[in-house]
């Protein structure tokens, strides 16, 4: 008899998984924590896959996100692995830079002071 050695299945399922950065994810988290001090949002969940990881922003648990921030590598040599996305799912910006897709979020944060 001989013995068969089966690999270990979540080895393989570790190292395809795509994440954040520390200064991605610091950015993202810097402009949740603005949009919570604001009033706007409550919530937030992260997903990490194979092929995109998301972050979501609520401003209530049991809804639909208000926002989803998606990175998807596998865009980056076409329009761009930051993608956001509107409470509907509809496309809000695309880009090869994440400073350039928050600033539709950013912006609702701008207050006009007058004199």
């Amino acid at each position: 008899m001989s013995a068969v050695v089966t690999p270990f299945p979540f080895q393989a399922a570790r190292i395809a998984q795509v994440g954040f950065e520390r200064d991605e994810l610091q950015r993202i988290l810097d402009l949740y924590g603005r949009m919570v001090a604001a009033g706007l949002w409550r919530d937030y969940a992260m997903d990490f896959g194979k092929e995109a990881a998301s972050f979501c922003g609520f401003r209530r648990a049991a809804e639909r996100p208000e926002a989803r921030i998606e990175k998807r590598p596998a865009l980056r040599t076409k329009q761009g692995m930051w993608t956001l996305y509107g409470e509907a799912g509809q496309v809000l910006k695309r880009g090869h830079e994440l400073s350039g897709v928050l600033f539709p979020l950013e912006r609702r944060l701008l207050k006009v002071v007058e004199d």
